[in-house]
């Protein structure tokens, strides 16, 4: 099987589907502020990241200048650059190749991140990738489908469902993290999921943020004071 088969079979198994039913909350929403469906298709796939998605639609119905839109819409997706990071090093033939992680860039999502760090290790490096590309083409197909599908049966959906649906990718994003056999993060899932509600209460814009920024630093020394208990014990 070709690498660019195993990644898009790979995709379809889950994150296609979930991609697929978080497209549909957006697309309905794109509609109910009169958007048109291209404009809802061109912010999926170029923009490719719900909450940058969201925050266009909410600044669009208020009315807010195009370039203030990009730039919200632009530090809603900031989150992605960590991930990045974290990703490229995986297909690092050259260090000029400045187009080729431009493309790597464009195309990531969490649902693609995913994948790439669960399986592209393991595969030799001509594979790699051929086994994103295949994973990101079918990706992108379930967020395009989900998108135009959500915005035509827009008056079929109640509101709740069309939040729900927003907040399912992000809900998978947590469990992909809890998933993570690394000490440091399961700490930090934790602790964000009963420190984020009470951030949210006192400060509802900056919860997001503050609760990543604490929960993570938390877990970092909390798991290096695990492992100087265990080294100091082991002495």
């Amino acid at each position: 099987m070709s690498p660019f088969k195993s990644g898009a079979l790979t995709a379809i198994q889950l994150n296609f589907w979930m991609v697929f039913a978080s497209m549909i909350g957006f697309g309905s929403m794109a509609e109910s502020v009169n958007l048109t469906v291209g404009i809802a298709l061109g912010a999926t796939l170029g923009i490719w990241g719900l909450p940058g998605q969201v925050a266009m639609i909410e600044l669009f119905s208020m009315g807010t200048p195009f370039l203030a839109i990009v730039a919200a819409s632009s530090l809603a997706n900031l989150r992605f650059m960590p991930m990045l990071v974290i990703m490229l090093p995986l297909f690092q033939n050259s260090r000029k190749d400045h187009t080729l992680k431009i493309i790597l860039a464009q195309l990531m999502s969490i649902n693609i991140w995913s994948i790439t760090m669960q399986k592209v290790p393991t595969l030799p490096t001509n594979e790699r990738l051929p086994f994103y590309l295949g994973a990101s083409f079918v990706c992108l197909t379930g967020g395009a489908l989900g998108t135009i599908i959500g915005y035509f049966i827009a008056g079929e959906l109640p509101t709740y469902l069309t939040l729900s649906l927003i907040f399912l990718n992000p809900a998978y994003f947590v469990f992909v993290i809890s998933s993570a056999r690394q000490r440091n993060c399961i700490i930090a899932v934790i602790i964000g999921a009963f420190l984020g509600p009470t951030i949210h209460t006192i400060t509802p814009n900056w919860s997001a943020p503050l609760t990543g920024i604490i929960a993570g630093t938390v877990a970092f020394y909390l798991d290096r004071l695990f492992q100087a208990k265990k080294r100091a014990n082991n002495a």
